[in-house]
């Protein structure tokens, strides 16, 4: 069975379980309701509610613990389903100093308009030190020390699609890849700034301060997966291969993508995910 499979037959067990179980909450809350008045009846019928919920919570417990056992720490996808202010992950690592860089990750939205933001990193005294965000009806753009090159992707059709961006600090050159082809490139972005250490790296939304600051217009919503940062320029092979999910593919340097790696908040959930398998 494949891992989406089980996904989906796991889903269903849970829900199978959820049904069943609030069916029997509200049984009890009838029982409780007919026998209102009468003490005892009451104390013993709350305390066979809040079993009832326990083992609800247990149960789903363990249904995500089996889900997350049985699958390798990279195969997961994060899902953001609503333009919020609070709904986001955090990379638990921050970046180096970078005097080039190569940025990929699967991605997969059909928000309007624009997607939002994948990604941003800030650093103390320049919250849009290196960012990737479409907002409302511009194209999308990276930003390094508050400089924009507006990138030629077009992914916003709910398809999942493969992009890297690539940038040296010499002559601030940069290359944008979708689904394993460069599709443009540039020059003078941010040209001999390095990216600067010790800041935080946010996946779902824009930071106007050092890890916070969020707004819901400018936040991501859709699917995210394999977001992975390297030191170095990637050649048009190794973007290649990463795209075609080729056994020579390799992960990030500096951010590999891995589930101990990531921490999410406020309703953000994580969904098993193997690339090139669920194309759509």
């Amino acid at each position: 069975m494949n891992s989406s499979s089980q996904t989906n037959n796991l889903k269903d067990i849970l829900q199978s379980k959820i049904d069943d179980l609030e069916k029997q909450v509200l049984s009890r809350v009838n029982s409780l309701e007919e026998g209102k008045f009468n003490p005892r009846n009451e104390s013993e019928e709350r305390g066979k509610i809040e079993s009832t919920l326990t083992s609800l919570h247990q149960r789903i417990s363990d249904l995500e613990k089996g889900q997350k056992d049985n699958r390798p720490p990279d195969r997961f996808q994060l899902t953001f389903p609503l333009r919020t202010n609070y709904m986001y992950a955090k990379v638990k690592k921050s970046l180096p100093e970078m005097y080039a860089f190569s940025v990929c990750m699967w991605i997969k939205s059909n928000a309007s308009p624009g997607m939002g933001t994948p990604f941003s990193y800030a650093v103390p005294g320049q919250a849009n030190e290196l960012v990737l965000i479409e907002w409302g009806n511009n194209p999308m753009e990276i930003l390094i020390n508050d400089k924009v090159a507006k990138l030629p992707f077009v992914i916003n059709d709910g398809k999942w699609h493969h992009i890297c961006v690539t940038w040296t600090t010499r002559d601030g050159v940069w290359e944008a890849y979708q689904d394993g082809t460069q599709t443009g490139n540039g020059e003078n972005l941010a040209p001999y700034h390095p990216i600067k250490p010790q800041g935080v790296l946010v996946l779902g939304q824009e930071q106007d301060t050092l890890g916070g600051g969020f707004d819901a217009t400018q936040a991501f919503v859709g699917e995210l997966a394999h977001f992975n940062v390297w030191d170095r320029k990637l050649s048009p092979g190794e973007v290649y291969s990463l795209a075609t999910c080729s056994t020579k593919a390799q992960a990030g340097n500096v951010i590999a993508w891995a589930e101990a790696n990531i921490d999410i908040y406020g309703g953000a959930t994580k969904w098993t995910f193997e690339a090139c398998r669920q194309l759509n």
